[in-house]
Formats: C-alpha cells, structure tokens, sequence
C-alpha cells in the first residue's frame, strides 16, 4: 500500500500544528477534513470523543479496504446492501447520490455491519466500540459520498484499494 502510505504520510507530517490549530494537515487531512466540517467533530448517535487527526488517519484506510471489490464485506456493493438489509437504503442510496448526505446513528451503523465488524474496527484502533462506531458513522458517508462524485455507484465497484486511493489522489492533484 505504497500510495497510501504516501497520501497519508502527506497529512500526517502536519498533525502537530494541525492539532494545535484545529486544522488538518494537507492533502487528504483536507479532503476529509472537509467532509466533516473541521477537526474535532461530535459522531452522530452520542459515541463520545469524535473525530481527530490521528482517528481520522487510522480510520481512513480501514473503510476504504472495506470499500476495496476484494474485500470480506464485498466493497461499495456489499456496504450499501448491508445497509439496505438494516432498513437504512434511503440514508446509503443518498451518499451515492448527488444530494445531501442522510447521516446514521453509531448504533445504525453497528446493526447495519454487525457488532463484530465495528468491535474489530475498534480493536484495530485502539479504542472503545462507541467510538468506532460513532467514527464510522461521520467518516463513511462522506467517503462514499467522495468517492461517487457522479452520484452513481460505478458498475464495476470502486476496484481495489490502491484504485481508491489512486481516486483520492486525484481529487488531490497527485
């Protein structure tokens, strides 16, 4: 995951003074920044903390390997399936769309991926399982929403996880 590594990297040699200003670094801490208004945002659904620099930069490649055709969780499709199956396909159907994004509960999220994908997801982070919940529930509408900018789910899938970095980086001019 050489491009990734570099994407990130790219955001992460800025999180000292990005964390002391409240800003990301450049790069994708911009584009994800972006998406969720700022630094230090409240995860829908009361998960504590909410997402900072570090979550950010830890969470990021783990939904996008979700995202990824190759994947367990069966990519873009599987995702948006799951949320279909969980009662919640108007609030993914709208991520992929080109209108506003219908946010989702930590508690959504976790009926909709199952208790022991979000409690890996934590584990993989270090964190509690209200966190990660509440994380993916911020994080992953609006990477899906980046990520089908034409508000279509590409018929193919995004591709691999080097495709969607690849897609990243061009939103970045890399």
């Amino acid at each position: 995951m050489g491009l990734l590594d570099s994407v990130l990297g790219s955001v992460l040699a800025g999180q000292g003074q990005a964390q002391g200003q409240g800003q990301l670094g450049g790069g994708l801490g911009n584009i994800l920044g972006g998406m969720l208004g700022g630094q230090q945002q409240q995860a829908p659904g009361g998960a504590g903390g909410g997402l900072n620099m570090g979550m950010i930069a830890a969470l990021a490649p783990i939904l996008m390997s979700m995202l990824a055709n190759n994947s367990q969780s069966g990519g873009l499709g599987g995702l948006l399936n799951k949320f279909q199956q969980a009662g919640l396909g108007g609030a993914a159907s709208s991520w992929v769309g080109t209108g506003e994004n219908h946010p989702v509960t930590s508690d959504q999220v976790t009926q909709a991926l199952g208790p022991d994908v979000i409690g890996n997801i934590a584990s993989q982070l270090g964190v509690g399982h209200a966190d990660a919940a509440g994380g993916v529930a911020q994080l992953l509408p609006e990477l899906i929403n980046k990520l089908t900018p034409h508000g279509q789910a590409p018929q193919g899938g995004l591709g691999s996880t080097d495709d969607i970095v690849g897609m990243l980086g061009k939103m970045l001019g890399r």
